[in-house]
């Protein structure tokens, strides 16, 4: 599932994966969001953390992920990634810099440096 965050600027969309995150946890949760900042704002901010309590994605919702990202791409300003997956920070790096905003993937432990800067 997808969890919001809350206590961020309303510019920026806070989430965190718990559990095994689904289509319907994109659909449901974080792609209204998405829609509620940028009705607000001409660009968006992500804060997206998998951390401990993540344990994967369903087999739809990796696609749905990559959609997000494509759908609203040139509505991103900061996109800050918090993760200790290597498989996660090497896919964000590999293909981050495609996105016209800024990306960063940061390590669990610095989860509040993630969130001073996507927020900054």
């Amino acid at each position: 599932m997808i969890e919001l965050l809350t206590d961020l600027p309303d510019n920026v969309v806070g989430a965190e994966a718990v559990g095994e995150v689904s289509t319907d946890d994109y659909r449901t949760v974080l792609e209204p969001a998405i829609a509620a900042a940028l009705g607000k704002h001409a660009k968006a901010r992500l804060l997206y953390v998998l951390g401990d309590r993540f344990e994967g994605y369903s087999a739809g919702a990796a696609w749905e992920d990559t959609k997000v990202g494509v759908e609203h791409w040139r509505s991103w300003e900061r996109i800050a990634v918090v993760t200790d997956r290597e498989w996660i920070a090497h896919g964000v790096k590999a293909f981050g810099w495609l996105l016209p905003g800024a990306v960063r993937v940061f390590p669990v432990a610095e989860r509040a440096d993630a969130t001073a800067w996507v927020a900054g």
